[in-house]
């Protein structure tokens, strides 16, 4: 045995060795670390500024996708056809349109005049004068149960989905008050014509025997799905985020990676700065709750507060989901960057996973498994195996074009599973029997 203490040592143990006691001078030589205020702050500004700026990003790219995406746009406004409150209130307005435009007291005189040519008695004759009141209210029920057979059946679904696919590029100016078709902009109030639907309950009460529904006009009435003052103030900052929709995520995560770039200890910048963008998270979901509490006591008198709550909800669907998605990201990062430090629960969390693979590695390897050169490369490149396992997650996750929450878990888990196998495979191989190495270590 040396004087160094190192005789025992194989050839590979006495090289990690001296890489530890070169690791170890340099340390010593270097000193304490010097802060420089200015860069902590500017540190903390530039992930302040990240956090706020992945807030506008999930509101920028859905606001660009309710525009530009056909598809996205049907399945965020499909639902609302099966909706109880909103067919409720598209039947009222429906019957409230087929009503104004069916003359009862011309009904009435029609029915007065059958009568005489029928030979009925002049004085029963005179009592069919009198019952205008009983057949405004049959004809109410009437035309009431007709347009609910039409609004709540399958043919609506259909016909709702279709118009909505057909008039997609309509809803831009809903937002931007550029454009024209079936919903529009008007006195700050977001309507959509439903002149086919009264279309269609005229052709079911001409079937059912009201042959005057025949001489009703072409309607075109506006159903109001979203009413507020300051849907002109809203509009011109939607269409600055869809502008700017595919910029923003690309602008937030650079704006992140300088703040955890600049920062002393870029681990904590890192945990920092995902816990901000957590936060951030976090009052969106809470201020679109507000929003919504806000939007229904802002609506005008007579309106449905029910369906207008059923239409925000739906449109801002895959903004929660949006939200949702990023925080479990946020999370998930800060998380993982706390796992990898030095702290007592992480050391020992590292620890008891590392034990455990290895345990199952002994095991399989008593079972006869090796390695072999896989082993090897593992080893030599595992810090860029994991570097590769982290890229290939954020690929998945920012090219993805909606993920979701469920997205975002399966993601982690395959990552995890991936950082697992190259664990598991971390095996260097043994020195061959009798070479000089095996000879040092014995």
């Amino acid at each position: 045995m040396s004087d160094s203490g190192d005789g025992d040592l194989s050839a590979r143990e006495g090289g990690e060795l001296d890489e530890l006691r070169r690791r170890v001078s340099a340390l010593e030589g270097a000193g304490p670390p010097r802060h420089h205020p200015f860069r902590s702050l500017g540190s903390g500004l530039l992930i302040l500024v990240a956090a706020l700026l992945s807030l506008l990003s999930v509101v920028a790219v859905w606001a660009n996708s309710i525009v530009q995406d056909t598809d996205r746009y049907v399945a965020t406004v499909g639902p609302l056809a099966s909706d109880p409150e909103v067919q409720k209130a598209v039947t009222n307005r429906v019957t409230s349109a087929v009503l104004e435009r069916v003359d009862v007291d011309a009904l009435v005189q029609q029915l007065t005049d059958a009568a005489s040519q029928q030979g009925v008695p002049p004085r029963a004759a005179e009592l069919l004068k009198n019952l205008d009141g009983p057949i405004e209210n049959g004809l109410k029920q009437l035309v009431g149960n007709t347009v609910e057979r039409v609004v709540t059946s399958s043919a609506f679904q259909t016909v709702w989905v279709d118009a909505n696919r057909r008039a997609h590029a309509a809803f831009d100016e809903a937002l931007t008050g550029e454009g024209e078709g079936a919903v529009k902009l008007e006195d700050n109030q977001v309507v959509i014509d439903v002149g086919p639907i009264v279309a269609r309950v005229k052709d079911r009460l001409v079937d059912a025997g009201l042959t005057p529904a025949a001489n009703i006009p072409a309607v075109h009435t506006d159903f109001v799905v979203f009413a507020s003052e300051d849907v002109g103030e809203i509009k011109t900052y939607v269409r600055v985020l869809e502008l700017l929709g595919g910029w923003l995520p690309v602008i937030a995560l650079l704006v992140a990676a300088a703040g955890v770039y600049v920062a002393f200890n870029r681990r904590h910048a890192l945990i920092g700065a995902a816990l901000a963008v957590f936060l951030a998270m976090l009052v969106l979901g809470i201020g679109l709750t507000v929003a919504r509490d806000v939007y229904l006591d802002r609506l005008p008198p007579g309106t449905s507060q029910a369906a207008a709550g059923a239409v925000y909800d739906a449109l801002v669907r895959f903004l929660r989901a949006g939200v949702r998605a990023l925080a479990a990201v946020a999370l998930f990062t800060a998380v993982g960057a706390f796992l990898t430090g030095p702290s007592r629960i992480a050391v020992l969390t590292r620890t008891g996973c590392r034990r455990s693979i290895g345990a199952l590695r002994d095991v399989a390897m008593s079972a006869g498994f090796r390695t072999g050169a896989v082993g090897r490369f593992v080893h030599r490149f595992k810090r860029w195996i994991g570097v590769a396992i982290l890229m290939i997650a954020a690929v998945v996750l920012f090219t993805w074009s909606y993920p979701t929450t469920a997205v975002v878990v399966w993601t982690a888990v395959i990552t995890l599973v991936g950082f697992a196998i190259r664990e598991f495979l971390d095996a260097p191989s043994t020195p061959p029997a009798g070479s000089p190495a095996d000879a040092a270590a014995h």
